[in-house]
């Protein structure tokens, strides 16, 4: 007999609440060739998420292998990002700082990708290694003189480099919780690699915003769960490690920055953790009540999009867009948004350039590209970067271009 609904994936629960059925979507980082377009080769996949009644992590259905997603030809390179170079550098100073890290420490980040950020502690003469599964970024960082494993990180492989001595006096983690399936077994990795006081920061986008301003963009298959500090306390003590500070971000629409140790390590819990427990329950993030209502959200936000380009449409404008971004794909599929309605999206990365989005086949072409276009609207993909995207296309706001978000709703910037 085939069961009703799947099981938590922390907690073991069954999982019998739905938080959002975004329908059938490629995956979003799986750009796609003027090949495959032809060969029929842009598969979709369920992406459907619900919310443990136990330990209130919000999950996708793990409908697609790990491995198959973050894979040699994964296209993500954190840094196209000018902002989060930057944000990346202002961590390890503070980090240095804070733990007095020098030349006798250890720092090592799991989800390394192309070294966006261990180059900073690296050019402040602190020892770095890098854990990357995706060979393509791993490669980007070992060309800076990044020490780089290419490896999963999880339990066993905490366990292998703890075997070699590499104990760590800091470990980073960021957007990298949400990644993977098995979440236990993952941060059973940082309570084997941390030294007897190591301190291991996790960065991530905190479920409470998602909900608060409908980021449904930012589900997708890859990233398996949406996470609150009420639910990630709970994985953390059964992994031995304890929180005992946090910081809210301004990263990826709103994220934490939850710092944890080993729960033998003199770290002290600050205020704001308890403030922060006190916010989620105060927005019943410790309750099935928090996490109801989303799905109409997502039908308004979708709708509110369409009247715009119908709108811009009936009066003769063009309307592009700028950062081809996984988000993007989760919006231009789930909205129906096609290149029918939106020629060309733009984007930095080469990797990306000459490709086509996933399922709406949007062709991405270089900024300069979208610049000659003269747009009238430019849909900035990436609303997190707003700013840094309007600054790089000053020329064309002075032109008399406008620049449009989507999320949490349409509006013209």
């Amino acid at each position: 007999m085939t069961k009703a609904s799947p099981d938590c994936r922390f907690c073991g629960e069954a999982l019998d609440t739905l938080f959002a059925d975004l329908g059938t979507t490629p995956l979003s980082n799986a750009y796609v060739t003027a090949e495959d377009i032809a060969e029929n080769r842009d598969t979709a996949y369920p992406l459907v998420v619900r919310v443990c009644p136990h330990c209130f992590l919000v999950q996708a259905e793990e409908v697609v292998a790990h491995s198959d997603i973050f894979d040699r030809n994964y296209t993500y390179f954190s840094s196209y990002s000018d902002s989060w170079v930057a944000h990346a550098k202002r961590y390890a100073e503070d980090m240095e700082r804070r733990f007095a890290l020098g030349p006798e420490s250890l720092v090592v980040e799991v989800a390394s990708n192309d070294g966006y950020l261990l180059q900073h502690f690296k050019a402040a003469g602190i020892p770095v290694l890098g854990v990357e599964p995706t060979a393509g970024t791993a490669e980007a960082a070992i060309a800076k003189g990044i020490d780089t494993r290419i490896d999963y990180f999880n339990e066993a492989t905490g366990k292998q480099l703890a075997a070699k001595g590499s104990l760590a006096d800091l470990t980073a983690a960021n957007n990298v919780l949400a990644h993977v399936p098995d979440i236990l077994d993952f941060v059973r990795g940082f309570t084997e690699i941390l030294a007897p006081d190591g301190v291991a920061t996790f960065e991530f986008p905190h479920v409470l915003n998602l909900i608060r301003l409908n980021q449904f963009d930012t589900i997708y298959h890859e990233h398996y769960s949406y996470l609150s500090l009420l639910t990630v306390e709970r994985v953390f003590a059964k992994a031995g490690l304890r929180v005992f500070d946090i910081e809210k971000l301004p990263t990826h629409g709103g994220s934490l920055r939850v710092f944890a140790c080993l729960e033998t390590a003199k770290h002290q819990p600050t205020a704001a953790v308890a403030e922060m427990r006190a916010e989620e329950r105060a927005a019943e993030l410790d309750r099935l009540e928090g996490y109801t209502g989303f799905q109409e959200h997502i039908r308004k936000a979708c709708a509110d999009f369409r009247a715009f380009l119908a709108k811009a449409r009936a009066e003769g404008k063009t309307v592009v867009a700028y950062g081809a971004a996984a988000k993007g794909n989760t919006f231009f599929n789930v909205c129906g948004i096609t290149a029918d309605d939106i020629p060309l999206i733009a984007d930095r990365s080469h990797a990306k350039q000459g490709k086509f989005l996933p399922g709406s086949h949007i062709p991405i072409v270089a900024p300069e590209d979208l610049v000659a276009a003269k747009p009238d609207y430019v849909m900035i993909v990436a609303w997190n970067l707003a700013e840094e995207i309007r600054s790089q296309l000053a020329g064309l706001e002075r032109d008399g271009t406008k620049f449009v978000v989507a999320i949490p709703e349409t509006r013209i910037l």
